[in-house]
């Protein structure tokens, strides 16, 4: 049996250069691509916070008014708290780069906000825009401990009723 043998060209060292360049084009359109159709939130800084911003473990104390794409308010609130992670994947994401005290303004992308399923008198495919001001934030444990102390507390109160003794800092008779 024979093999039979086929003369190739040898390749130029200008060729090896152009499909090297080819490749570095290529690679970098698909990053480009990649980057491009990542939904992103927009966040404005409308007056800096200070110190840390929250985690999404913690639990955040906000003034918001949410705003439909014409204007239309859905929800606003004075003082609501939320743990982070239990937050729209953008509002979590905006939440996470707030410092407490400051003021913010931002935009979420369906993708980033409630998709394309109706909630509430949010339409699907909504982009959402909020005006968001971080009051202040706790850590989950800050939260777990306060907890405990209030729970201590009310059981001390029932204590003390169920003993009929005065609340303390009530006036004795």
């Amino acid at each position: 049996m024979s093999v039979t043998t086929v003369p190739l060209r040898p390749v130029s060292k200008g060729g090896l250069w152009l499909m090297w360049f080819g490749v570095a084009g290529l690679i970098a359109a698909a990053i480009a691509f990649a980057v491009m159709s990542t939904p992103r939130i927009g966040f404005e800084v409308v007056k800096e916070g200070t110190g840390n911003s929250p985690t999404m473990s913690d639990v955040v104390l906000v003034k918001y008014e949410g705003k439909l794409d014409d204007g239309k308010v859905f929800d606003a609130n004075e003082q609501a708290p939320f743990q982070v992670a239990q937050t729209a994947p953008g509002f979590a994401e905006a939440l996470t780069r707030m410092k407490k005290g400051g003021k913010y303004k931002v935009t979420i992308p369906p993708a980033l906000g409630y998709g394309d399923k109706d909630n509430g008198p949010i339409p699907g495919g909504s982009t959402l825009h909020f005006d968001v001001e971080l009051l202040e934030f706790k850590t989950e444990a800050e939260v777990r401990a306060m907890q405990q102390q209030m729970q201590m507390m009310q059981q001390q109160m029932q204590q003390q009723q169920m003993q009929g003794a005065p609340p303390q800092g009530a006036p004795q008779p």
